[in-house]
């Protein structure tokens, strides 16, 4: 992603540190944020400086690069690589945390720890390059979503695509799962137009998603979250396109809380609805998304408090709600499977079903 002309991942190491774009000062400042232990790493997920699937999992795996070289000083190695392992594993939902933290576990604890810092890093930078293919690929794939829809309509006239949340490079290393597509449709001409749901209560949408599409000169409008059914009702969105958090073998989807409402206004509208995923968070284990996946339920000061700016430019803390009045924050909620069009991933557009999701499943090992 380009910005002000200068091409960025969202996560990286350098000069011995993990690298990220402080995701909580977006859209106001631009800022790069150094995290030099394992700590500062698990700080950042849990206090999401960094979020998205994706994202989460690179950090995880460049925040293992550092607990490599903090463990292997250690009078036992093992047990203080593995135990902050667990502190990095600090967000429950999304399944590339897991998943990135196994991998670097299964890669270091067979090889001497002397050597572990320098493997460690060698299997982040792995980690994060297959999750940019990934992406750019999902893009590839989705694009001809598009073009279909697009062919099908009068010359000129946009697509209109409805997102929720923030599926787009800042929630991966680099290009996005859910925005890919777009990006892709952007690039090869197809006027397309995005829907962006604010996406209460950290407004990942307003602030992160049109942020993303303006510095791609992408035509995009941004509504409230509760506008998607209405739009869809008068015949102003085409195609849904969201990302995921975690996908059961059977195709059940966990992504930002509200993506079920969205998933069912496509439904009783006749529209197809989407998700873009890498096959990393795929959730081999689970089969009942409602039953199985764990729903993070987060701070109520995300839902109590807001950050923005005046006309002067001055950023303010301002309270939303009574105080008297309690409040629940759940992160996350689950669309089954049957109201799911397809889920585009880095090997091809795929039905949400058991059968053909077992086709991406890796070989045991």
């Amino acid at each position: 992603m380009n910005i002000h002309g200068t091409p960025y991942r969202t996560v990286w190491f350098a000069d011995d540190l993990v690298r990220i774009i402080d995701q909580r000062l977006l859209p106001w400042h631009f800022q790069i944020l150094d995290l030099p232990t394992t700590t500062h790493v698990a700080h950042a997920i849990l206090d999401m400086a960094v979020r998205g699937a994706g994202c989460i999992g690179a950090t995880a795996a460049y925040g293992m690069a550092l607990a490599a070289r903090e463990a292997a000083s250690s009078p036992d190695p093992t047990a203080a690589l593995i135990a902050k392992a667990d502190e990095l594993n600090c967000r429950p939902t999304a399944v590339n945390l897991a998943w990135a933290l196994k991998r670097q576990l299964d890669h270091l604890l067979p090889l001497p720890p002397s050597t572990w810092p320098e493997n460690a890093l060698t299997e982040a930078n792995r980690i994060a390059d297959e999750d940019a293919a990934a992406c750019a690929a999902i893009g590839q794939h989705g694009l001809s979503l598009i073009q279909d829809i697009a062919s099908r309509k009068p010359s000129g006239q946009p697509v209109n695509i409805l997102t929720h949340c923030n599926a787009g490079w800042l929630a991966f290393v680099d290009h996005g799962s859910a925005t890919a597509p777009i990006y892709a449709a952007h690039a090869a001409g197809i006027p397309v137009h995005v829907w962006v749901d604010e996406t209460r209560p950290r407004n990942q949408g307003a602030r992160l998603t049109a942020w993303e599409l303006a510095h791609q000169n992408i035509p995009h409008t941004v509504i409230a979250d509760n506008t998607g059914g209405h739009l869809m009702q008068h015949g102003l969105v085409d195609l849904v396109i969201t990302g995921a958090d975690r996908v059961t073998r059977s195709g059940d989807v966990a992504n930002k809380i509200g993506t079920y409402l969205k998933a069912l206004a496509a439904r009783d509208n006749n529209l197809p609805f989407y998700v873009a995923l890498p096959t990393s968070t795929f959730d081999w284990t689970l089969t009942d998304g409602l039953a199985q996946i764990p729903i993070e339920a987060r701070s109520s000061d995300e839902l109590i408090w807001m950050d923005g700016p005046d006309a002067s430019g001055t950023l303010h803390h301002i309270r939303l709600i009574p105080e008297t009045s309690p409040t629940a924050n759940h992160a996350f909620d689950v669309t089954p499977s049957r109201l799911i069009t397809g889920l585009i991933t880095e090997h091809g557009i795929l039905p949400a079903n058991e059968k053909a999701i077992a086709t991406l499943q890796p070989p045991a090992a």
